[in-house]
């Protein structure tokens, strides 16, 4: 296999962690561990400490940062295409369609270099809620669109992606590449679970549910607190433990008082020491993740390695690969279709177990291997890039 040398572009790299920036690096560790070469392209951040890293990151203007540290990129100035035209990469993937593609554009207008995009997010889901103005939403999509188009290869997560692609206008080819996870498998021991139990003060015979994810009511946190309100109600005792942070966090927070529902719910904050966040993986008897915005729903995966199942929507990408009852539980988009599955299963710890080992064994995926996909497919790209002619470049 040719050692290729890869720019990995994405809106958001460590110490800003979200799931794009996890896949980036992974993508860059793996790369430049075993394959080739790996440069990161990402905006820069005040809080940046690059020299972790045993690979380079270029870091280009950023205006500001937003929210949980993210950085809002500027690569409108030349000299930044043009240093990166100079580290002679052979493929550019970017990971976010929009100030990375942008960035990415600029490059070829003054270089063809062939590209792959990874469309890893619903963006009509941010448009439709933030952009009020309809002509101004139009040319968002458009720019959207402009830049999606101008990749060589579009990849999507899952195939439920498509919809979204297709709703901001894309009618073109896609490849599936789903996501890896970086957690590895493991065996959560007894003694681990008990010290989690100890630290929230929850005694051995109450249920643990678990939500990992961005404090963001599009993740169908709502739906997730009203079935939590319903067990209590119902006389159901048990835990939810809500880890992540987000800047609806504080609105999620109140919601969850005037449910009633402090003595039931503990919200940790955001956990950035992964083995830390693979022990409540492994404490908990089950994961309640009903979003249906997800493109690939990562945390599934991450559940999986510690053979943790998951309840998940019917039809959302994070269904996909899920067996209801055999990898995991499907339910409807509702809080009465999430408490009615909860109630069926969680005292029954035999199946709870048998769904996450099968989970385990059936639907997880290492970054290992989905980056070996990956790899072997850039080599794809840039073989149908030299073969075909080039003209002046119109995005």
């Amino acid at each position: 296999m040719n050692k290729l040398k890869i720019a990995i572009g994405t809106e958001a790299f460590p110490p800003t962690i979200d799931g794009i920036s996890t896949v980036a690096k992974c993508y860059a560790d793996i790369i430049n561990e075993k394959y080739g070469e790996a440069i990161v392209v990402t905006p820069k951040n005040p809080n940046q400490e690059d020299y972790k890293y045993p690979y380079e990151i270029y870091r280009y203007q950023s205006l500001f940062t937003f929210g949980e540290g993210y950085p809002v990129g500027w690569p409108f100035k030349e000299k930044f295409a043009t240093d990166i035209i100079a580290k002679n990469v052979d493929i550019l993937h970017s990971h976010c369609p929009i100030a990375t593609s942008y960035f990415y554009r600029r490059i070829n207008r003054i270089f063809r270099i062939p590209q792959v995009l990874t469309y890893h997010t619903k963006y009509e889901y941010d448009i439709e809620d933030r952009v009020p103005i309809w002509a101004i939403r139009h040319r968002a999509y458009g720019f959207l669109l402009n830049n999606i188009k101008s990749a060589d290869e579009v990849w999507v997560t899952s195939h439920g992606t498509v919809d979204s692609l297709r709703k901001i206008g894309y009618e073109g080819d896609y490849v599936v590449m789903p996501n890896g996870c970086d957690l590895p498998k493991f065996d959560t021991t007894d003694d681990m679970k008990a010290m989690m139990r100890r630290k929230h003060n929850i005694p051995n015979d109450v249920p643990i549910l678990l939500f990992v994810g961005r404090m963001m009511w599009y993740k169908n946190i709502r739906i997730t607190l009203d079935a939590c309100k319903l067990l209590k109600d119902e006389g159901r005792d048990f835990r939810m433990i809500m880890v992540g942070m987000g800047p609806e966090e504080n609105q999620i927070k109140r919601y969850c008082a005037k449910l009633g529902l402090n003595d039931k719910v503990i919200f940790t904050g955001q956990i950035l020491d992964r083995t830390e966040l693979q022990m409540y993986y492994g404490t908990a008897d089950l994961q309640v993740f009903p979003s249906i915005f997800d493109t690939n729903g990562l945390v599934v995966r991450e559940a999986a390695a510690s053979a943790t199942p998951t309840i998940v929507v019917h039809d959302s990408c994070a269904s996909e690969g899920i067996k209801d009852g055999e990898t995991g539980f499907i339910c409807l988009e509702s809080a009465h279709s999430v408490a009615r599955t909860i109630d069926k299963i969680i005292d029954n710890k035999d199946l709870l177990n048998r769904v996450g080992l099968n989970a385990r064994d059936e639907i997880y995926i290492s970054w290992d291997e989905s980056i070996a996909k990956a790899y072997e497919r850039y080599q794809v790209v840039i073989d149908k890039f030299k073969s075909t002619p080039h003209g002046k470049y119109e995005y």
